[in-house]
């Protein structure tokens, strides 16, 4: 089984990094950190080293200064769980997930875990099982159904659900074939472009202008994490589009955020002009959806040769399930992770992972990507296409191995926490929030922006220094 430094050295090496770098690296703590059967903890300390690592490289790039990269994996793994320790003026937050949201049994004696957190995903659930949106209801109609044959019709429908596989079941299907042809993180050129000097500035990605088109966690935090380096985020979103406001407040720390109504050619036309000046674009939209909008890979490297553009999916880009909208919790139903932690906790039933820990493993890895890719393109010129998904970041987890007596481990308390947690000032009041884990020996990561409401600012960029 790979120590975290083995794990980290090959995320950064088949990212194109140079191997020596690692040498500045110091991962500090033992496993496991919290009852699991998964190894959370070391996907996670892999994952935030990964994106400090390329921030340093690209802060010797700019400065011709090496730095020392320290990361502990207890403050790795707290911060994997960021949401869940958000205090708001001392307010913990409010529960998690809709009235409707969770498991269910199907006729066939099988599961079936439903995402309704937004209100067209419970409505389409709602319409396919003709059913009130109460539990008692949703149990009995689902009744009616077998798993994989609900989970194939919601999605038909416009809802967002999973069938509990075991990790055999899933590995059986058209669509993990095809992920085990997919990287953990793709880098591909996807045109010409001369190469784009590094602005000045006394961080790491300091000037760097990153476009953020995503909701919920891993997009987020991709972007939260580049502004922990000292990018310039501007978040987009539409002024009725669903967000979940806990999530939007934990993510948004560094970043200005704007509404821009991509319906409207007059939004189109605006996020265009952003587009245009920015180094980075980050979204979490499928393929056909962005596309449709104008803002294709290609026809953002049209827009600006020279953009690095970053895409999530749920399922990866390749296979049948590559336009499958998906969350962290499905994702882990559907491949056969609640299935194993389930079994070996003794519980009859999914168990989910202790954290949404392909949510945030990912958003470091998209966060990873950007940068090295935007470091390539300092070098040698081009545009670029990062592409990540939660399915692939599972498979991965899944191939790190198994912690035999994961479930011994109790559950990290209030006081092993606190150290971790800084207060600062935020659009929504006073914040205790989790700090991020990475230490940089020269250019400390900290978030210079508050997080504030949505739309609170001007689709503009800042002036670069």
């Amino acid at each position: 089984m790979q120590s975290p430094r083995e794990i980290l050295a090959e995320i950064w090496t088949r990212a194109g990094g140079d191997a020596a770098a690692l040498d500045a690296v110091t991962l500090s703590g033992e496993e496991p950190q919290l009852p699991s059967s998964f190894r959370v903890a070391a996907a996670a300390q892999a994952s935030v080293a990964a994106t400090a690592l390329a921030a340093a490289q690209i802060w010797q790039m700019r400065s011709g200064q090496a730095q020392d990269v320290t990361v502990d994996m207890r403050h790795a793994v707290v911060e994997c769980r960021s949401e869940r320790y958000l205090r708001v003026d001392g307010e913990p937050p409010p529960p998690a997930w809709d009235a409707i949201a969770g498991v269910y049994k199907t006729r066939d004696n099988g599961f079936v875990r439903l995402h309704t957190n937004f209100p067209r995903h419970r409505d389409a659930v709602c319409k396919m099982l003709n059913c009130k949106a109460e539990r008692e209801d949703v149990q009995a109609a689902l009744m009616q159904w077998d798993g994989e044959a609900f989970e194939t019709a919601a999605y038909a429908g416009g809802g967002v659900v999973a069938f509990m596989r075991s990790h055999d079941e899933w590995s059986a299907t058209p669509q993990a074939r095809a992920l085990t042809q997919l990287p953990l993180v793709s880098i591909e050129k996807v045109g010409e472009a001369v190469p784009k000097t590094l602005p000045g500035g006394d961080r790491p990605l300091a000037g760097l202008r990153v476009l953020d088109l995503s909701r919920v966690i891993a997009g987020p935090v991709a972007g939260r994490t580049l502004a922990a380096h000292g990018a310039d985020v501007l978040l987009i979103s539409g002024p009725d589009l669903p967000a979940i406001p806990w999530l939007t407040i934990d993510t948004g720390r560094g970043k200005l955020t704007s509404f821009v109504e991509l319906k409207h050619e007059q939004g189109r036309s605006v996020l265009r002009r952003l587009l245009a000046e920015a180094d980075v674009f980050s979204q979490g939209y499928r393929p056909r959806a962005i596309a449709g909008l104008g803002f294709s890979p290609e026809e953002a490297a049209r827009i600006n040769p020279g953009i690095v553009y970053v895409s999530l999916s749920a399922y990866g880009n390749a296979g049948p399930w590559a336009e499958r909208r998906g969350f962290d919790s499905l994702v882990q139903t559907a491949t056969g992770f609640n299935h194993a932690e389930g079994q070996a906790a003794g519980v009859d039933g999914p168990k989910e992972l202790p954290a949404q820990i392909l949510d945030h493993a990912t958003g470091y890895l998209m966060a990873f990507g950007a940068m090295m890719a935007k470091a390539r393109q300092a070098r040698e010129g081009g545009s670029w296409h990062v592409r990540v998904s939660l399915a692939r970041t599972g498979q991965w987890l899944w191939n790190l191995g198994r912690v035999a007596d994961g479930f011994a481990t109790e559950d990290l308390k209030g006081e092993t926490v606190q150290p971790f947690i800084e207060e600062i000032p935020s659009g929504f009041g006073r914040l205790r929030s989790v700090k991020h884990a990475a230490v940089l020996s020269k250019t400390p990561a900290f978030w210079a922006r508050p997080a504030m409401p949505p739309g609170s600012h001007p689709p503009e960029w800042p002036a670069r220094v």
